[in-house]
Formats: structure tokens, C-alpha cells, sequence
């Protein structure tokens, strides 16, 4: 089993190939690619160095699968050439997501969709994961009619250079500033560029891609997106409007015997999710959970994740591991 990892020597490239040997995917030989620039250098997987390399001698290794993580531009262009060649991509860009002809994948909700067909599946953005993975078990039961979310970002979400500006600033360190602002000490409430109908980019990713990978487009979602100065995993803050009234005491034992999601919901002790807490987990964690009084059938519920992993990495792992557990990687 040949597993190319494109954009193998960035944050989120790292990461995959972290998750890969963790869960032990039945990789005979890594095949670690990225730009230009970073072809020749080394990277480790299970204890042995493996040279990057760039994307035509990847495609003519022809690896069974290649996971991206190297921007939506790249994928553009090469993710169909892979395809071409018979390889099956795993895209954590947002190149393709909304695409009609191609699956937006979060395995616990709808890997179902996929076919042997299928030589370019969306991985979908990391804010978008952890609230569907919550989100989808309570809507199959109760009917979700509407979500406002508040997101609270990690830098890591950004990039190096955004973990390099945060710890900079904390050093009195004057650097590269991958934010117009400083982060420090300070909430940024724009992720990603703005577009003509006042919301940015990440807002309206967590609007549309809801829709496609729960296949329900009457569900009615708003977002607001804030970068904050952590590091360990994304929270949210969704209040969730349902077609159904509901007992909470019943949406703690659905969330809780839910595939993927740990409860951490117990206001006696002060306990509830942390980024701190999920950071290096592949778990959604879900607390805070509260009626919201202020309207009927309506829920508050607080939503923690490892965006690196569960919002990428290891969902992406997690899609190749349901194509080869179907015999749909060769």
C-alpha cells in the first residue's frame, strides 16, 4: 500500500503522517511530496527518513492513495492529474468540496456516499467537522431547523507562520505577521477573506458544508469565525433549534453513545471541554449542554476539537481507512 502525502512538510502534512503510523495504516512505503522548494529534504515516519519529492515523480510512483494538504490552488491543478493516473486523493483543501460530482466525507456521518468511482473526495474544513459530528446524531433524532455558531479558532488552524507570530508576540518579538494584527492578548473576527454578503470565507464553508455532508438542505446555518491566541484545538458555541422538543437528560445519552464524540458535561465539578484537553485527541468533545430558554425546542452546546486531527488529519485517515476496509484502495 503506496500512500503519497502531498504537502508533506507543512503543519497539517505533518500531522497526517503523525495519524498514519498511530493507527497503524498498512503503509508499505511513504511517499512524502511537496513544492518545489521543499523537494530533496527529509522527513520521518516510524523511525525512518524518507525523501520529499515533487508531484510528476509522485504520480509515476502511483500510489494507491494520496492525502493533499498543500492548498487549494495545488489541488486544482494536480489533484486531477492523480486522478488521471488511477490514484485516489483524500483533499483537505477547499478546492472541491462543494463541487456537485464530488463527496464531502465525514466518515461517522456519510461515507456511504462512496464509490470506487470516487478518484477525488473532499475532506471538509476543520470548524465544519467537529460541529457535524455533534450536530448529526441529534438532527437524525429531533430534526434540526436552524444553527447559529460562534467559532474560537486555534492559530494552528493558519499555519506555521501563525503559531510563529502568537509566540513571538508573547516573547516581545518583532516577526512575520501571518494576521494583519496582533494575536496576542486579542480575538481577530475574521478567518479567511470577506465576500460580498459581509460574512468571510470560513463562515460560509461552515454554512454550505453543513448542508452537503448532513444531505439536508432545509437545515438553516449562520456562523460567526474568530481567530483566538491557543493553540491546542477549535471550540464552538452552537445553539441549535430543533423541529422536536427534547430532554436533555435524552441528548446526553444520544451525544454520549454517538461514534466519535466524548460528553464532558458536569457543572457540579466544573467540567466541560478545553482545547488544552482535546489537543493530540481525535474525539469530539461535547459540554455545556443547556436548554436555551429563550426560545421553544432549543439547545446550547459546546463543541472542542483537535483541529489538526480530528479537523483534518485523522478525518482524512479515517476516509482512507473506510475505502480500504470496502476494497476501494488497491
Amino acid at each position: 500500500m503506496k500512500v503519497a502525502v502531498v504537502g508533506a512538510t507543512g503543519l497539517v502534512g505533518t500531522k497526517m503522517m503523525q495519524v498514519l503510523a498511530e493507527r497503524n495504516f498498512p503503509v508499505t512505503e511513504l511517499i512524502p511530496v511537496a513544492s518545489e522548494k521543499s523537494v530533496g529534504k527529509e522527513v520521518d515516519f516510524k523511525g525512518k527518513k524518507y525523501k520529499v519529492i515533487g508531484m510528476k515523480d509522485a504520480i509515476a510512483a502511483r500510489p494507491a492513495v494520496a492525502i493533499f494538504s498543500a492548498g487549494g490552488s495545488t489541488s486544482l491543478e494536480w489533484a486531477p492529474q492523480f486522478a488521471a493516473a488511477g490514484i485516489t486523493v483524500i483533499d483537505n483543501s477547499s478546492a472541491w468540496r462543494m463541487d456537485p460530482s464530488k463527496p464531502l466525507v465525514v466518515p461517522e456521518i456519510n461515507a456511504d456516499v462512496l464509490t470506487e468511482n470516487d478518484k477525488i473526495i473532499a475532506n471538509p474544513n476543520c470548524s465544519t467537522i467537529q460541529m457535524v459530528v455533534a450536530l448529526d446524531p441529534l438532527h437524525k433524532k429531533y430534526g434540526i431547523k436552524r444553527v447559529v455558531v460562534s467559532t474560537y479558532q486555534s492559530v494552528t488552524g493558519t499555519g506555521v507562520k501563525a503559531v510563529t507570530q502568537l509566540m513571538n508576540e508573547r516573547k516581545g518579538v518583532q516577526g512575520e505577521m501571518a494576521y494583519k494584527y496582533p494575536i496576542d492578548l486579542n480575538v481577530i473576527p475574521q478567518i479567511d477573506v470577506f465576500l460580498d454578503n459581509g460574512y468571510t470565507k470560513e463562515e460560509m464553508k461552515m454554512v454550505k458544508e453543513t448542508c452537503k455532508i448532513m444531505r439536508d438542505d432545509n437545515i438553516k446555518v449562520t456562523a460567526t469565525t474568530v481567530r483566538i491566541p491557543v493553540m491546542g484545538g477549535h471550540s464552538e458555541s452552537v445553539n441549535v433549534e430543533f423541529e422536536n422538543d427534547f430532554e436533555l437528560n435524552d441528548i446526553k445519552a444520544l451525544l454520549q453513545n454517538s461514534r466519535g464524540i466524548v460528553l464532558v458535561d458536569d457543572i457540579t465539578t466544573q467540567q466541560y471541554p478545553m482545547p488544552k484537553d482535546a489537543h493530540e485527541k481525535d474525539e469530539v468533545f461535547v459540554g455545556r449542554l443547556r436548554r436555551d430558554e429563550s426560545q421553544h425546542n432549543t439547545l446550547n452546546m459546546w463543541i472542542v476539537s483537535d483541529n489538526l486531527r480530528k479537523g483534518a488529519a485523522t478525518n482524512a485517515v479515517q476516509i482512507a481507512e473506510y475505502l480500504l476496509s470496502k476494497g476501494l484502495l488497491k
